[in-house]
């Protein structure tokens, strides 16, 4: 068991368990039928079909799953997930002055920490946090799908203002540790060009120069590796100007490459890693213009087959394997013994 008495989660739809139904519930599409068909057998906000990694991450520590933030009379008192799907690491307002439109949430991390301030002010719970655990992030994440995918941007235009988003990570670190965080881990990207939406948007016929071993798309991997270095880089900054603080990175890259490694071994299909569960067409399942959650579209029969559930998020087993990766990984350093959570 790791030693935590609570929780608190910062972040987008990697982690959002509700915030963002509860903001709009309209204007998200995992709001809709199949998401939470596995586990919940309705939608809960989650953008899966079950599980997320911060739901594993509690039953690890024996927590219950966290509450959203925006959930009125909401039990908190094993922690608050402030997370909303579609926030940006960076204020939109910050992102459309270089021409990225963010269009899916303005609960950037900056609001989030405004949040998580306003509920330890009211609850006086931020002298009570030796034994909890924040998780700031994955962020970060829908800075660059907003620019590649909405604004298409170069990767080299990207990487122009990847410094602003590892300083405002950096920040809102040092802000939790001025709350009264003992224990943070700040997670990295995913290998994005794996991810079926990316695939899609940016296939080419130049195989050979354009795609790695697995066939995701080098360029983009590179990118997220070049974001994911800066990132651990800031970490050990961070580490050594605040020596009382357990300060650290989770690596879901290579958690990752290590679920496209050992496919077959873990019972995912090896042939359809690049396929989403859930979507409509073409050679990955995937139709921008008919997104899962939207009429006539459904999920695939057994998504524990499938590493990717809807083109961009991972299904409920591929989140619960990343989990214990990471948990091999790193939480020994926070105290924790080896894991022992059943995926699901």
């Amino acid at each position: 068991m790791c030693k935590f008495d609570s929780i608190y989660q910062l972040g987008d739809s990697i982690a959002d368990t509700g915030n963002r139904i509860i903001e709009n519930s309209t204007g998200t599409l995992c709001s809709q039928f199949p998401y939470g068909e596995t586990y919940f057998n309705e939608p809960t906000g989650r953008c899966s079909n079950g599980l997320l990694m911060i739901d594993y991450v509690a039953q690890e520590a024996g927590l219950p799953f966290l509450n959203p933030y925006l959930k009125n009379d909401s039990d908190f008192s094993n922690g608050v997930n402030f997370a909303v799907a579609g926030a940006t690491a960076l204020p939109t307002s910050v992102l459309a002055a270089i021409g990225v439109i963010s269009t899916s949430t303005n609960s950037s991390l900056d609001v989030q920490l405004d949040w998580m301030s306003s509920f330890f002010n009211a609850t006086g719970r931020a002298r009570e946090l030796k034994d909890a655990l924040f998780m700031v992030g994955e962020i970060g994440g829908d800075d660059f799908n907003c620019a590649f995918l909405g604004a298409n941007k170069t990767i080299e235009e990207a990487k122009s203002f990847v410094p602003d988003v590892i300083q405002v990570i950096n920040d809102a670190v040092r802000r939790v540790i001025k709350y009264g965080a003992r224990r943070v881990v700040v997670p990295g990207n995913f290998p994005i060009g794996c991810l079926p939406v990316y695939l899609t948007v940016f296939k080419t016929n130049n195989r050979t120069t354009t795609y790695d071993e697995f066939n995701c798309i080098k360029d983009l991997n590179d990118f997220v590796e070049y974001f994911n270095e800066r990132l651990q880089h800031a970490i050990k900054e961070l580490r050594n100007k605040n020596p009382d603080t357990v300060i650290l990175y989770a690596d879901y890259y290579n958690a990752f490459q290590w679920l496209f490694r050992n496919a077959l071994f873990l019972g995912f299909d090896p042939k359809s890693l690049m396929k989403a569960c859930c979507g409509v067409g073409g050679e990955h399942n995937y139709d921008r213009a008919r997104p899962c959650g939207t009429p006539g579209v459904e999920a695939c029969a057994d998504p524990d087959r499938l590493v990717n559930w809807d083109g961009v998020h991972l299904t409920q087993k591929a989140n619960g394997l990343i989990v214990k990766w990471v948990i091999h990984d790193i939480l020994p350093q926070l105290h924790c013994i080896a894991s022992s959570i059943e995926i699901q």
